[in-house]
């Protein structure tokens, strides 16, 4: 009857996380603690998905470019590559920052898992927490994938590598979604413990 916590089920997350009316307001009261470590995680987790989208976007309009110009066939399609592949520079830099924040909303969910709260709630943290892991494992990967397209960005020799590694990539996401499907599901079987805000 304390906390909200909810995610958005897509491969960036959000959380949400309020003390519920009737709960004590004693300064380090365990859910005020919880409430502070998701409010934490949440400014990370924002500005996380902001990088996500970000390099994903720089890295389509990369792969726009590069397309239309083996498409076209044109003298200056070296060139294009050129500054495509100093996009897909930009998309793996934008990418590890994402990263790099993600990574910052590790330490205030595990210390929610460490509270005196009920058994739903320090689940729900362990699952959410599962989740960044896989996500932050795929995003690792899909790093990898922009340094290959740095070193080859027609994969004219690293073809299947690439694909190896946007399978892993793909791998990663799906079990970060499970892990989130999972916490939703715990919330939705307690809403008096884990409502939507």
């Amino acid at each position: 009857m304390r906390i909200l916590i909810r995610t958005v089920l897509l491969v960036v997350i959000t959380l949400s996380l309020a003390l519920l009316a009737g709960c004590s307001g004693v300064s380090g009261d365990p859910y005020q603690q919880a409430n502070g470590y998701v409010a934490e995680a949440n400014e990370a987790i924002n500005e996380h998905n902001a990088l996500f989208e970000e390099a994903r976007g720089t890295y389509e309009e990369a792969k726009e470019a590069m397309e239309e110009a083996g498409e076209s066939g044109s003298e200056d399609a070296s060139e294009g590559t050129d500054a495509q592949v100093e996009e897909i520079t930009q998309a793996r830099e934008t990418m590890q920052e994402a990263r790099d924040t993600l990574e910052e909303a590790r330490e205030p969910l595990s210390e929610v898992q460490d509270l005196d709260v009920e058994d739903e709630i320090t689940r729900y943290a362990t699952l959410l927490s599962e989740g960044v892991d896989a996500q932050i494992t795929a995003e690792n990967r899909e790093i990898g994938f922009y340094e290959l397209l740095e070193q080859d960005p027609t994969l004219a020799d690293n073809r299947e590598e690439a694909e190896e590694i946007l399978t892993e990539v793909a791998d990663g996401y799906e079990e970060a979604e499970n892990s989130y499907a999972r916490a939703q599901e715990l919330a939705n079987a307690n809403p008096e413990l884990l409502q939507e805000g």
